[in-house]
């Protein structure tokens, strides 16, 4: 159990850790207080190692892939004093940065074509397709992006399509998950082989499997983003840390379901998202523990 610890303490601070690892992580630790105990274990070994670390200043260290099934003692001080002074990131930068993007944190405004305006929200990618039946194509791999269409455009997402022309609207896809909202106008929707209309006022979320319903939302709370703000009503503090994780380097993981489950009610400016964690302790009497990358365990 303790080299497992080890081995989740190296995948949270090598640079390459996802959404779904900091999932995992958190199941790993839900699964006995031992498994929470070990790590809590290995991470004052890691905090105890960080004056060392600044003496030794020694290079990287090739990560241990989490896969494997034991890591030795000598291997594990190496890779975490290195990593201790190394500047890292969780998102991983190998990957289809696709025609139009932004970095974490990042908001960009692009006119795609006359008529035709995307604003960007963080860590978005979308890729231009070729142009067809007098009608632009884009297809959003990851990320938010707001569309004003005054031409005709159809953007693809998790095997759905959207097409406008004279309309508003935002798509959030993450991880196979898309929500469309109709700002204004009218959008048609092909999903799963079934044509709809999502007329303005209304909101629907898909994923490749199945589509809900077209439900009303909070305009304010939808485009808050396009304003530096987050909006969160009563919303549970688990969701609340998924969407600042959207947001910042590094990534805060919440520990404690109990905790996760408490309402929040909050308006956070953007260039207040540091402060966050402070917030949550102070408010929650929530522990948290800062690791290297910009890594926060909050339990």
């Amino acid at each position: 159990m303790r080299d497992e610890a080890h081995a989740w303490l190296l995948r949270l601070t090598s640079g390459e850790a996802t959404g779904r690892d900091a999932e995992a992580f958190r199941q790993w630790c839900a699964r006995s207080t031992a498994h929470a105990a070990a790590f809590r274990q290995v991470h004052g070994l890691w905090q105890a190692l960080g004056p060392a670390a600044e003496r030794l200043a020694l290079p990287a260290a090739p990560v241990i892939p989490l896969s494997s099934r034991r890591i030795g003692r000598r291997a594990f001080l190496g890779g975490a004093i290195a990593a201790s002074v190394a500047l890292v990131m969780l998102r991983p930068a190998l990957h289809d940065r696709g025609d139009y993007s932004t970095a974490v944190g990042e908001q960009r405004r692009i006119e795609a074509g006359e008529g035709l305006v995307l604003e960007l929200n963080t860590d978005t990618r979308i890729k231009r397709q070729a142009i067809g039946a007098g009608r632009v194509n884009l297809e959003v791999l990851e990320g938010e992006v707001d569309v004003l269409a005054r031409v005709p455009v159809r953007i693809l997402a998790a095997g759905g399509t959207v097409d406008a022309q004279g309309a508003r609207f935002n798509l959030r896809a993450r991880e196979g998950q898309v929500c469309v909202t109709c700002l204004a106008g009218n959008l048609s929707l092909v999903l799963q082989g079934h044509a709809l209309v999502l007329p303005a006022g209304r909101q629907l979320r898909y994923d490749p499997q199945q589509r809900g319903e077209p439900q009303p939302f909070d305009a304010e709370q939808v485009t808050a983003w396009r304003r530096q703000m987050l909006v969160f009503d009563d919303t549970p503090l688990a969701e609340v840390i998924d969407e600042i994780n959207r947001y910042r380097p590094g990534m805060i993981l919440l520990l404690n379901a109990e905790l996760g489950q408490r309402r929040v009610q909050a308006r956070f400016r953007l260039d207040q998202l540091a402060q966050v964690a402070g917030l949550i302790r102070d408010a929650y009497g929530a522990r948290v523990a800062e690791l290297p990358g910009g890594v926060l365990l909050v339990g």
